[in-house]
């Protein structure tokens, strides 16, 4: 029979903790309490196990691990559990008989237990951090729940401005947060799971490219010019690198290392890394270990291997990160990485219009994949799902996200890290991309079509979010259509793909979308209130298009003898869509900006729409 958690808003089960919760599992509880409370407009109790009698009439719901549930998970139906094996994140989720039994991984499975029941079972959704939807069911029947999963990755993360807030993060059930405050506040507060801290770097504010913030140039490179990068037979710190052959540059920077774990006494990772740029040394030593090796990842793996095994002693909980980037990609044929050594290998060069297996141009990335998969069992990869230069332009790369992770999930990576928008909250369909994403992180299998459709249906409602999906359908089947195009996370000459019919056929989704919005928000403000300023957020890569290409197009258009959809007045509209930035809160258009420069460019592209005219 269907296990009834409640009755015509009358809460009938009780929501049991063990005797000796941990902060998460507390947290759990109170959590489910809070949402079925919310749905049903009753009142969930919540007891200790000792506090439950030993014949208890009532149907429990019993969060974490307790003498109770192993007792209940043995009468259960198979797949046999044994919690103390239970894999890094997982779940599980069982009817017995007239009991819920909702636990998982001692860290934050539990919680991810109980989110998955809220969300897959009764239809609780997540939006963003400040937007969810929860169902009102004054009456709860739970179908038979047998579910054990654990997630492949084991690191999850996506990169967005507007993922910063560490519930959300919990909620979508990503564990892993590289973007630790300044102050060093957590983003995943403990009794939401936590995340694994990295060390900060406070040079420049990073947890990445460690060689010159762990051997500041400034502070060596004059009585130590042998540490740093020999190019073109000279020494030289300017746009290099480390030699890393070199034995006493090794015993400091171990040594630094060292002061800086001992700062950070939580920290489970550390970045083994190498600057943002090129300029490897190409001294005797290094060259010989890289050849041998047939990449540059020679001398870079031996040189982690070397400052991790020097600390592991001390530190035998941190993981060692290096990059496989750039002129690191290619997998190294001899060396391999030591059990307590990371790879995180990047996508910078490749193209994502279609699925990176796909595309001809990404075969060297595929083979590195490959190749990297057989040399280390703890393989991340860092993706990019955005175009660095200008955030607010179309970016119809979404055909490709949901392939992708699975075809890294095939080659074994254990941890994904998808960088997005990390400094505008105004990008193309960034919500969407970080939920469909964060989805498919914690399950690759799931049916992507149906993701998108039920973000797009549930946040924007049925009318508007149907119109959306048109427009990104048109855009995406255009963009594929053009033959030579590649569509990189550089990329930002839209009219390359974009034509004229396909500018105005979305520019009339838009429209549409936003008269819609406007009649539905008028016809009932309370079930659709902040429908047109979604609308209006999520139209502006189309409205800065239509301004930074206004000229292009309105030639083409002249040319073709067709009408140009975009504004009448491009000045006053540059001016709308400025006040619109300030008003959603958009404080840069791409990478690494000051407010300075971006007040800048908004005075900029006022003036060249007034000199239109």
């Amino acid at each position: 029979a269907p296990l009834l958690l409640a009755k015509d808003g009358k809460a009938l089960a009780l929501i049991v903790l063990p005797d000796e919760a941990t902060p998460v599992e507390c947290n759990a509880g109170k959590e489910l309490k809070s949402y079925l409370d919310q749905m049903t407009g009753g009142e969930f109790s919540v007891l200790r196990l000792a506090q439950v009698p030993a014949e208890c009439a009532q149907p429990c719901i019993y969060v974490g691990d307790s003498p109770k549930v192993r007792e209940l998970l043995e009468k259960a139906d198979s797949p046999a559990v044994d919690l103390d094996k239970l894999a890094y994140d997982g779940i599980v989720l069982k009817t017995v008989g007239k009991d819920l039994v909702l636990v998982g991984h001692r860290q934050r499975g539990t919680l991810y237990a109980v989110y998955t029941l809220l969300e897959d079972t009764l239809g609780v959704r997540w939006w963003t951090a400040e937007e969810q939807t929860v169902p009102k069911r004054a009456t709860i029947e739970l179908p038979k729940l047998n579910t054990v999963y654990a997630p492949k990755l084991i690191s999850r993360e996506t990169l967005y401005r507007i993922a910063f807030d560490g519930i959300f993060k919990a909620h979508l059930k990503q564990n892993c947060s590289t973007r630790t405050r300044m102050n060093g506040a957590p983003v995943i507060p403990e009794e939401f799971g936590g995340f694994d801290r990295y060390v900060f770097y406070k040079g420049r504010g990073s947890t990445f490219h460690s060689f010159y913030e762990v051997l500041p140039p400034s502070k060596y490179f004059a009585e130590h010019p042998e540490w740093y990068s020999l190019r073109d037979g000279k020494r030289t710190a300017e746009h290099g690198q480390l030699c890393l052959t070199n034995e006493e540059m090794i015993a400091q920077y171990v040594e630094n290392t060292r002061q800086l774990l001992r700062e950070t006494p939580d920290a489970r990772f550390i970045s083994v890394t190498q600057n943002d740029w090129y300029g490897n040394c190409q001294c005797e030593k290094c060259r010989a270990i890289d050849e041998a090796n047939g990449s540059p990842s020679g001398t870079m793996i031996t040189f982690c291997n070397k400052v991790a095994e020097a600390l592991e002693d001390e530190f035998p909980n941190v993981t060692f990160e290096t990059f496989a980037y750039q002129y690191t990609r290619k997998a190294p044929t001899q060396v391999k990485p030591r059990r307590n050594v990371t790879v995180k290998l990047c996508s910078i060069e490749c193209a994502f219009l279609f699925p990176l297996e796909d595309d001809p141009a990404n075969a060297d990335f595929v083979r590195d994949v490959h190749e990297w998969s057989h040399v280390t069992d703890r393989l991340f990869i860092w993706n990019y799902v955005t175009t660095f230069p200008s955030y607010m332009i179309p970016h119809p790369n979404m055909r490709g996200l949901a392939p992708d992770i699975r075809f890294f999930v095939k080659n074994h990576a254990v941890g994904l890290f998808e960088q997005g928008d990390a400094f505008c909250v105004a990008g193309d369909f960034v919500r969407l991309r970080n939920w469909v994403l964060s989805h498919l992180m914690w399950n690759p299998d799931l049916d992507e079509k149906k993701l998108f459709v039920d973000f797009l249906h549930g946040y924007y409602g049925e009318e508007v979010g149907e119109i959306f999906r048109q427009y990104l359908t048109l855009i995406h089947d255009r963009a594929q259509s053009v033959k030579g195009f590649k569509l990189r996370c550089f990329s930002t000459e839209t009219p390359f793909w974009m034509d004229l019919d396909t500018f105005n056929a979305a520019m009339e989704l838009m429209n549409q979308a936003t008269e819609t919005a406007d009649r539905l928000e008028t016809a009932d403000p309370v079930r659709y209130a902040g429908l047109r300023d979604k609308v209006l957020r999520e139209r502006i890569p189309m409205d800065h298009v239509a301004l930074l290409f206004y000229s292009h197009f309105q030639k083409e258009a002249q040319k073709a003898g067709k009408p140009f959809l975009g504004p009448k007045d491009p000045g006053a509209a540059a001016r709308e869509l400025t006040e619109r930035w300030k008003k959603f809160n958009v404080e840069t258009w791409r990478e690494f900006t000051t407010h300075q420069q971006f007040d800048a460019y908004c005075q900029k592209l006022i003036q060249d729409c007034d000199a239109l005219k």
